[in-house]
């Protein structure tokens, strides 16, 4: 085993890499609109983190596209030139200024990307098959050279988190975006060898890995923390399946990686192809879970949730929980639980610093995340 099942959330953990964690608890990544238009950070990002890194292991930001043909969200960090390092070594500092790690998430969008934010307007994916959402516009199916250099591009973008001062970097393979694309059956229709079987359609995201991991081999000092996040299941069929994700993380697990992160809504939830039965995270633990160990996330709002939640694997991102209470980890640490919120009060914009745009963004998603004063 990896590690003893235990309650307590604040004992450290090393990673395979050797690098330690303060604590099993981590910031969720979670896009916040909050970049400078050409990708710069910007005052009130460094901000939102300062205020989100105290008590926890690791911050994980949100995600910062390694090209400009991968940007997908307006007010995105970005990773994909040089003359970003400088504002990107300030967001690592004033993460390391609360005594927490820093793991930069890096991607690609694909065919999630706006238009008005890609090169000639046209989103790439791995075959041209638009989302199956309201308004999906069908992408341009990426030549060789571009798939070649989109794994360089990743590389790249490790190599400028290292120099930036980062401890880490997490290779963004969920949540539909352009690595999830080439291992779906759904936006993977390819006949080279970027496509195929569920095994050919993993060499894409694979060879991400391999890159991220030479960057890695080739520019870091000391122990340097290499992560990836998938989603287990799509919905639509073909889809990516369980059984897939399964097979997927087997193979991960073979990488110096140093952990992968589980996508999920709520932490306990099934399979969506299944009624019941036992939970995503568990069966991914049980599969993969003592060669190379598994974060889980979703829906824990309190300490009993995650304490249980440690029960299964032995690392927790928070997303939700540290919007709604910056303070989450050292009011549980401090024995202050009875003081943690765990509804967005709409009076709280100005001390939980969540500046607009995201503000407004993230109370209008329906259910997302618990509200108070309606």
């Amino acid at each position: 085993m990896l590690w003893k099942r235990r309650n307590s959330m604040f004992e450290p953990y090393t990673l395979p890499s050797g690098a330690e964690l303060n604590n099993r608890l981590l910031l969720a990544p979670m896009t916040n609109f909050l970049s400078e238009d050409d990708g710069r950070v910007s005052d009130k990002e460094l901000n939102y983190y300062k205020r989100r890194s105290k008590g926890l292991g690791a911050v994980i930001t949100a995600c910062a596209n390694v090209n400009a043909q991968g940007k997908g969200f307006d007010g995105e960090i970005g990773v994909d030139r040089d003359e970003l390092i400088p504002g990107l070594k300030q967001l690592a500092d004033v993460i390391h200024g609360e005594g927490t790690k820093a793991i930069l998430q890096i991607y690609h969008g694909g065919r999630m990307c706006p238009p008005h934010l890609v090169p000639e307007e046209t989103p790439v994916s791995a075959s041209a098959v638009a989302a199956e959402r309201e308004g999906a516009v069908t992408p341009r199916e990426m030549t060789d050279d571009e798939i070649v250099q989109t794994i360089e591009d990743f590389k790249q973008a490790t190599r400028r988190a290292i120099e930036a001062g980062f401890d880490g970097v997490e290779i963004h393979g969920a949540n539909t975006y352009l690595l999830q694309q080439f291992f779906s059956p759904h936006s993977n229709r390819r006949t080279d060898r970027w496509g195929g079987d569920v095994f050919e359609r993993m060499r894409f995201p694979l060879a991400i890995v391999d890159a991220v991991e030479e960057a890695v081999q080739e520019h870091a000092s000391s122990p340097f923390i290499t992560g990836y996040r998938l989603s287990p299941e799509e919905p639509h069929t073909p889809g990516i399946t369980l059984d897939d994700t399964l097979k997927f993380s087997n193979e991960l697990a073979k990488k110096e990686l140093d952990y992968l992160h589980i996508s999920l809504r709520t932490f306990h939830q099934p399979s969506i192809r299944e009624e019941g039965g036992t939970s995503v995270i568990r069966q991914i633990q049980d599969e993969v879970g003592n060669h190379i160990p598994v974060i889980g996330v979703g829906a824990l709002m309190t300490k009993e949730d995650v304490e249980q939640a440690l029960q299964t694997v032995p690392l927790i991102a928070l997303g939700r929980e540290m919007l709604i209470d910056p303070d989450w980890a050292v009011k549980v640490k401090e024995g202050q639980t009875d003081q943690i919120a765990i509804e967005m009060d709409h009076e709280s914009q100005e001390e939980v610093m969540i500046p607009e745009p995201m503000w407004t963004r993230i109370l209008s998603v329906p259910g997302w995340i618990p509200q108070k004063n309606k």
